[in-house]
């Protein structure tokens, strides 16, 4: 496989991943909502559980609030590749494409959120799970579309 199919999978990836942050930040001004502290959590478990040591507080802390959104990063760009790879560099139906992404970063984050114990999608509200969603949904169509675009030939 070029290389370069990848490096397009990688920088759809990373489009996904700006589109969801922005929507995030755009839900938490609209409603006024703080920022989730999940992935910060997330980023402590995961530093738990690969025996990684954080320092002493404050410090510990302030690395866990860094280490939360590279962590999605990490899955959004890695999911991009994952794309590169699943259609051998051809673009896809912009809503297939879009769902399998957006579907597959959120059934990835949510269990790994079960899979540490920092929360239980089971226990969600229609609320949780819309705000959750919508900005999963923003990466899918966002991400495939760059892919689209960057493995479409200019003409």
């Amino acid at each position: 496989m070029r290389a370069g199919i990848l490096t397009d999978g990688v920088i759809a990836g990373a489009a996904g991943t700006t589109a969801l942050n922005a929507v995030t930040y755009l839900d938490m001004t609209l409603r006024a909502r703080p920022a989730s502290t999940t992935p910060e959590r997330s980023a402590g478990r995961v530093a738990d559980v690969t025996h990684l040591d954080l320092g002493s507080e404050p410090q510990a802390s302030n690395r866990r609030a860094g280490l939360g959104p590279l962590l999605g990063y990490g899955i959004g760009i890695a999911a991009g590749a994952g794309l590169a790879l699943l259609t051998r560099g051809r673009p896809m139906p912009l809503a297939l494409a879009g769902g399998l992404l957006g579907g597959g970063v959120m059934a990835a984050s949510g269990s790994s959120y079960a899979v540490f114990g920092v929360s239980d999608p089971r226990t969600w509200s229609r609320g949780d799970w819309l705000s959750d969603l919508i900005p999963h949904l923003a990466f899918g169509l966002v991400a495939a579309a760059a892919w689209n675009r960057l493995r479409t030939p200019l003409i």
